[in-house]
């Protein structure tokens, strides 16, 4: 099936580029072509790109422009910034990481990767709602804790952390605040300097921008270190030639997904109501992660007695795009780490649908949604040991005598 012939609900995995983003990028394939390294004006027109770009995207964060560095991607940036955070505070002898128990694996990997150099690292919890306290933050802070590294919003359940708080908490601390913001960027105001936030990743293909880029913010006085070593480019960071095309259309599309961002919003948001009171008719049904604090095109669901991959192969036969979680573990049999860190039991975890959805889709993608979703649960529990053990189990209990 072609583009159109299905009904997307997986944007938090990637989104289609938007035509205004690709339209910023076709000319840096053809004029401004050249290498923004190079001296002459072919070279000026690609840097001027590039730069222009720079200045765009930091103006979305309330950043300066010297404080944005071109990545390929959020993994990428997640990556830089821990290490980073963890060799600065390793210059001072401070060996200590704090991040929550639901991160991205490019988070918890990269965590683990330090834990073998001999850093320790505490995951805070983030309990039945999907939700990190701020006072939990505030106890597990030590004299040798060098960062803290607490997402924006949660790629699976899609709840908003309380960053503000958190990032305040790290200032007066003096620990450096990192936050994963690649589900929060486009969809959410973010501003850097108040929010208390030493550095922040983004990438641009959750935004309707293209795959393959990305950025980090550091906040001025943060000293980065070189993360490839080459040529001069991002100010002896990262060297490389820059993807010019990629670039422009980050910026574009970062502007683009905060243009009526209220206004668009409000549409999601009514289809996420309209999802959730039907999906929730569906009988042993349960809405993961608080239902107030979640972006607006995030619901996660977990159907006791069934397979969350099956359930994701029958959607698919019926032209239904979803996940049962992150894109980047759906290769894996196992429960998802997020479920499993907000409480749910192995069996039901397995269980999980994530739909993810923004203003370009339609009420008519909601309603084939609502159509199949109970037919495919119903066909799957019919099928199921587990839900027949449970049927019969409570069968027994209501024949029970008083």
């Amino acid at each position: 099936m072609g583009m159109g012939k299905y009904v997307y609900m997986d944007q938090a995995a990637t989104t289609k580029i938007s035509e205004r983003a690709l339209g910023a990028m076709m000319p840096c394939f053809t004029e401004a072509f050249g290498n923004p390294s190079s001296l002459h004006e072919a070279g000026r027109d690609a840097e001027a790109v590039v730069e222009q770009a720079r200045a765009r995207i930091a103006a979305c964060f309330h950043a300066e422009p010297s404080e944005i560095y071109f990545t390929s991607g959020g993994s990428e940036a997640d990556n830089w910034a821990i290490r980073q955070g963890a060799a600065l505070g390793a210059k001072k002898g401070k060996k200590h990481l704090i991040s929550s128990a639901f991160e991205h694996h490019a988070v918890l990997h990269t965590l683990e990767a330090l834990k073998k150099e001999g850093f320790e690292v505490t995951l805070l919890p983030v309990h039945e709602n999907g939700l990190v306290r701020p006072e939990e933050l505030k106890a597990a802070i030590r004299e040798d804790t060098a960062l803290v590294t607490v997402m924006y919003v949660n790629n699976e359940v899609g709840t908003i952390q309380p960053v503000e708080e958190l990032g305040r908490i790290c200032r007066e601390s003096g620990v450096l605040f990192h936050t994963d913001a690649v589900q929060a960027a486009g969809h959410l105001l973010i501003d850097v300097k108040e929010q208390n936030i030493d550095m922040l990743s983004i990438s641009a293909h959750k935004f309707h921008g293209p795959k393959g880029v990305g950025a980090l913010y550091v906040r001025k006085g943060v000293a980065l270190g070189n993360l490839i070593f080459g040529g001069g480019q991002e100010r002896g960071k990262r060297a490389g030639t820059e993807n010019v095309p990629a670039i422009a259309g980050m910026a574009t599309a970062l502007e683009e997904s905060l243009e009526n961002r209220e206004e668009k919003n409000a549409r999601t948001r009514a289809m996420q109501r309209k999802l959730l009171e039907a999906v929730r008719k569906i009988p042993c049904t349960r809405l993961n992660g608080d239902e107030e604090r979640r972006v607006a095109g995030n619901l996660n669901f977990c159907f006791e007695g069934i397979e969350g991959e099956s359930l994701l192969l029958y959607l698919d036969l019926d032209g239904i795009c979803a996940s049962s979680g992150s894109a980047c573990t759906s290769g894996s049999l196992e429960p998802s780490h997020v479920l499993l860190a907000l409480g749910l039991p192995a069996e039901i975890a397995h269980g999980s649908l994530r739909l993810s959805f923004d203003e370009t889709n339609s009420e008519a993608d909601a309603d084939l949604v609502l159509e199949k979703l109970p037919e495919v649960v119903a066909r799957l529990r019919s099928m199921s040991p587990v839900w027949k053990e449970k049927e019969d189990r409570e069968e027994r209990e209501r024949e029970k005598p008083f």
